[in-house]
C-alpha cells in the first residue's frame, strides 16, 4: 500500500459500479477469504476487502457472511463463487489499461496486512465529519 494514497473506507453497495467491476476483475474467485481485519476509531476489530486503484487505496467494508452473499446474489458469479468468463472478458476489455489490472508484483499479500493495526480516524468512514478523504 502507498501511504500517500487516500485511503477510504466504504460499504460496497456504496462504491462506483466502476469501482466495484474492477474489485470483481481483482478477487475472481470471491472476496470472503481476502478480507482482512483491523481495529476501529472505536476500537471495534471489524473486517474489510482491501483494494487499490491508481489515486486511492480502499478498505470495503464487509463480513465474511456479506462478502459470500454479495458473490451469491450477484449475477456475475457462477454457483461456485468465480466469476463468470463473460463478466471476466467484458470487464478486461472495459479496464485491461488500467495500472492496478496489470499485474501484482506490488500488491502487498493480505496475510502480510491482517494482524496490522488501522484506526479508521485516518479513513472515510461514511460518517458526517466531513473528512478530507470522502468518497461520494
Amino acid at each position: 500500500m502507498n501511504p500517500s494514497k487516500p485511503r477510504v473506507i466504504k460499504d460496497y453497495d456504496k462504491l462506483d459500479p466502476e469501482i466495484q467491476e474492477k474489485i470483481k476483475l481483482e478477487y475472481p474467485s470471491g472476496y470472503s477469504e481476502n478480507l482482512i481485519y483491523f481495529t476501529n476509531r472505536d476500537g471495534k476489530r471489524v473486517s474489510a476487502l482491501p483494494f487499490e486503484t491508481e489515486d486511492k487505496y480502499y478498505l470495503v467494508r464487509m463480513t465474511v457472511y456479506e462478502a459470500e452473499k454479495i458473490i451469491e446474489d450477484d449475477d456475475d458469479f457462477d454457483s461456485t463463487g468465480s466469476l463468470k468468463d463473460s463478466a471476466k472478458e467484458e470487464y478486461e476489455a472495459k479496464y485491461g489499461d488500467d495500472d492496478i489490472l496489470a499485474g501484482t508484483d506490488d500488491v502487498e499479500e493480505a496475510e502480510d496486512v491482517a494482524d496490522d493495526d488501522y484506526d479508521d480516524d485516518d479513513y472515510d468512514d461514511d460518517d458526517d465529519s466531513g473528512g478530507a478523504d470522502e468518497e461520494d
